[in-house]
């Protein structure tokens, strides 16, 4: 059920990635704006096996991290690179969504 939503979040941070690694000159942090995408990432790729396991706690601050990173790449692109900025929003709001969820299973199972 959730394949297609992903389908549609992937397609947005990749193109968001593409066109900031495309206009790099515009921006004096691109290195640190780089990893900030990564580090959200990284976390993004890992996340399902935490909570899968019943690491609720754990889960969770992954996605506060998750949530803070990519906030921070999406504010420091958005002078240059508005457009890709705002392709990240609904990724932010997903993992708000993702977790409130994860919040309740914590509060649930802990």
């Amino acid at each position: 059920m959730v394949g297609p939503v992903w389908a549609v979040l992937y397609t947005g941070m990749a193109i968001s990635l593409v066109n900031v690694l495309v206009k790099r000159s515009e921006f004096s942090n691109f290195g640190l704006i780089c990893a900030f995408f990564v580090i959200q990432l990284v976390l993004n790729f890992s996340w399902p096996g935490v909570f899968n396991s019943e690491r609720y706690l754990t889960s969770l601050v992954m996605l506060f991290f998750m949530i803070l990173f990519t906030a921070l790449y999406a504010y420091m692109i958005y002078d240059a690179a508005p457009f890709e900025s705002k392709l990240m929003w609904p990724y932010i709001a997903w993992m708000t969504f993702a977790a409130m969820i994860n919040t309740a299973y914590y509060l649930e199972f802990r």
